[in-house]
């Protein structure tokens, strides 16, 4: 019987560890070629695995949550021949051109979908799963043995990009979702058979809200847990409190500390370098909106936009790729070991986005050259991605310009810091009913502010204040330059 040891390989990002995130297999499965065995993160992305090799798991050699780095074995399997055929990881991000679409694949309904609403894809790249994998139900993480084998050769540097969605989804079997204390750190409950019946999104939501699962009554289906029975007991506990109960009732650790790593700590260390590497300007502007909104709200009634969210940051996103066209400094870069200026003929802009896990910059590419529902459908899928937490590094490399949107938390601007390799970062705010003079009288106007951070090693302010104004200037009236 021949035992391989499935190494934790390089996902082709350029980095050198990675922590282990969700098993999707345990000890005694039966997997094929290209089964997915674990979902990784990164210091960039969610990440899942494919098997290369066939065969029954015989160990997990790694506990989920550990931080491992590339070369360390980390399951391993018997009886499993190598493909005839090297398995190639595939660029990620980049699907495969033959994969048909059916459960399981992104873009279609997932196998074992839960009834609470949370599914798996399959990676994109790796083609769709092979029908016939037998899984036994799932009753906790299998017990992990000493680490073997050597750590692999250091890895090719990859081009540096920050990046970052909501937990981690796990894909399990209809009757198998529990998992047990021991595997997951679960207290005992009357919930099923003393244990606490949970799925990971939900243990880690309870975690953040440091809510204990043993003491909630679950709703789910065979007594699970759900994220709405942990909201429930998070709510009910805040109303229950006044403010000298919250002193009285105090408890426990005054502090909690989390281990700053993933995609955050590549966020940290970007927005580090960034910070005290290019001198940052900020420029404001407060901008009449009124007939943007009145555009936007046209656009969502248009036969040909069905289908497509339409939002007020898709036309800030039209507005920075024509206002880009007269001053290509604001899509340039600064090349230090060259002693350059990188003039960009295309736009890939990007959108950052808060979630959970950190910061994330994925960008949408050749943004200058799409038609505006063209534009529309991209930001869609891209923000549903990084909400999904499904970002991948070919999503987040190569920007030119990026847009934050804090108007959606209720905030009027900032001053943010340039996403690392690009020029400039456009700030856009809320948009408020306010007093405005129009037209020589005091009327209510759609308000909102725009912030324009930029490197004045090659923009200055002329070149940052001729944007910025431009890019008002569209906002103000948008609909006759928005069709070019």
């Amino acid at each position: 019987m021949t035992v391989n040891e499935y190494k934790l390989p390089d996902v082709g990002e350029g980095l050198t560890e990675a922590e282990i995130v969700t098993w999707k297999v345990k000890a005694g499965d039966t997997i094929k070629v290209n089964d997915i065995v674990v979902e990784i993160e990164t210091a960039k992305s969610l990440v899942e695995l494919p098997s290369p090799y066939a065969g029954t798991i015989e160990a997990l050699l790694v506990e989920e949550g550990q931080t491992v780095a590339v070369g360390t074995p980390i399951i391993s399997i018997s009886s499993g021949d190598r493909a005839s055929a090297p398995v190639e990881t595939p660029e990620i991000g980049t699907p495969s051109p033959d994969a048909p679409v059916e459960p399981g694949v992104e873009g279609s309904p997932a196998p074992n979908a839960d009834t609470d609403g949370e599914q798996m894809p399959t990676l994109v790249g790796y083609g769709p799963r092979t029908a016939g994998t037998t899984r036994r139900p799932r009753k906790g993480a299998a017990t992990p043995t000493s680490h073997a084998g050597e750590v692999a050769q250091e890895q090719l540097q990859g081009a540096f990009t920050p990046g970052t969605g909501p937990e981690q989804i796990e894909d399990v079997d209809e009757d198998t979702a529990e998992d047990t204390a021991a595997g997951n750190g679960a207290g005992h409950g009357a919930g099923h058979g003393g244990k606490v019946l949970a799925k990971p999104p939900v243990r880690k939501l309870a975690k953040d809200l440091n809510v204990d699962l043993a003491t909630i009554t679950p709703s789910g289906p065979r007594g699970r847990i759900t994220r709405a029975d942990v909201e429930a007991a998070t709510a009910a506990s805040v109303s229950s409190l006044s403010p000298m109960a919250a002193t009285s009732r105090r408890s426990g650790e005054r502090e909690r500390r989390e281990p700053i790593k993933g995609v955050r700590k590549m966020m940290a260390q970007a927005m580090v370098d960034s910070a005290f590497t290019a001198p940052h300007v900020t420029e404001w502007i407060t901008v009449d909106v009124t007939r943007m909104m009145r555009y936007v709200r046209k656009l969502k009634t248009r036969h040909d936009f069905s289908g497509v969210r339409i939002s007020p940051l898709l036309v800030v996103a039209k507005a920075v790729c024509l206002a880009a066209r007269r001053t290509p400094e604001i899509n340039a870069s600064w090349d230090a070991a060259a002693q350059e200026i990188v003039f960009k003929s295309y736009v890939n802009l990007g959108i950052a986005a808060a979630t959970p896990r950190g910061l994330v910059v994925p960008n949408v590419k050749d943004a200058d050259q799409m038609t505006l529902r063209e534009l529309g459908e991209a930001i869609n899928a891209l923000t549903a991605t990084a909400r999904e937490g499904r970002t991948q590094p070919a999503e987040m490399s190569g920007g030119t310009i990026t847009i934050t949107n804090v108007g959606v938390f209720g905030v009027d601007a900032g001053t943010p810091i340039i996403n690392p390799g690009e020029s400039a970062i456009l700030c856009f705010g809320a948009v408020r009913k306010q007093p405005w003079v129009h037209r020589g009288k005091i009327r209510p106007r759609d308000l909102t502010t725009l912030a324009l951070s930029f490197d004045h090693r090659l923009v200055d302010g002329e070149k940052g204040s001729r944007f910025l104004a431009d890019v008002a200037a569209i906002l103000e009236d948008p609909a006759d330059v928005m069709l070019y």
